[in-house]
């Protein structure tokens, strides 16, 4: 008779192991298109994401995503399956709907953990990559992660932007199109669509919307603080539009000062 329920509860354990591991889905991800948004609605209740925390004594705090019933796992590498993983460092939505959302996978071994879009589209979910290709040099350490600037939205490896909200993601155009921007964020333009990076040597700005570009060159005495470049930007620079409507940072003409503190985020 012990022999017999030893049996069953053997029975149950791996049945109940094996429906464990069919609740983990795996996902190829995509790369990202350009200007792509990720506010979908969903019309199903049925199709949930969710956020929760894996607390383990043994382990640091993970964060988890599941879609309806099942854990989301990430293949990190396209190539191979067994290179997947189902924990994050960083879980956030980026919509009003929840259907989209931020996540930086939990690998200390890179130079930089991914960070890939989850999202729902469709009534399907998918899994989009925001990665680009960077060449040795300056920009290879600049800017890694994810950079959250206030309700406007975040910045990604100073490659992309997804915005608050709408969630609608941007390819930032680079300096060098072969390597991320090799700079540190500044600020933000008042109507929140120009980023203003400090570069080594300049002032590198880009508008995420129109791909607009402008450089102003640095001073060749200025500390490369960031708080020595705002003091200097806010004592020299204000936010003018050119004929095209786009705002950027232009030396004033005048000896005044410009309050732009607001812009910093």
């Amino acid at each position: 008779m012990k022999k017999c329920l030893l049996a069953l509860t053997l029975i149950t354990l791996i049945f109940g192991c094996s429906k464990e591991e069919e609740k983990i889905k795996n996902y190829v991800p995509r790369v990202l298109t350009k200007n792509e948004a990720f506010n979908q609605y969903s019309e199903q209740k049925a199709d949930s994401i969710t956020i929760y925390k894996l607390n383990k004594p043994e382990q640091e705090e993970w964060l988890s995503v599941k879609f309806r019933d099942s854990t989301v796992s990430i293949q990190t590498d396209p190539s191979d399956p067994k290179k997947s993983t189902q924990h994050f460092t960083f879980a956030e939505f980026i919509n009003t709907q929840k259907t989209s959302l931020l996540v930086q996978t939990a690998d200390a071994t890179a130079l930089a953990a991914p960070v890939y879009i989850i999202s729902l589209k469709n009534g399907k979910l998918e899994v989009v990559s925001l990665e680009r290709p960077t060449k040795p040099g300056p920009g290879e350490k600049s800017g890694l992660g994810i950079n959250r600037l206030g309700r406007t939205g975040h910045l990604i490896n100073n490659d992309f932007f997804i915005t608050g909200v709408t969630a609608k993601a941007y390819i930032l155009k680079r300096q060098d199109p072969e390597q991320r921007i090799a700079g540190k964020f500044l600020m933000l333009s008042p109507d929140r669509q120009t980023i203003v990076f400090a570069t080594p040597k300049e002032l590198y700005q880009v508008n995420f919307v129109t791909d607009e570009t402008l450089s102003q060159a640095f001073p060749g005495d200025l500390p490369s603080e960031v708080p020595a470049i705002y003091s200097w930007v806010q004592n020299n620079f204000s936010f003018q539009k050119n004929k095209q409507g786009v705002s950027f940072l232009k030396k004033n003409d005048n000896d005044r000062i410009v309050d732009i503190s607001e812009f910093k985020k």
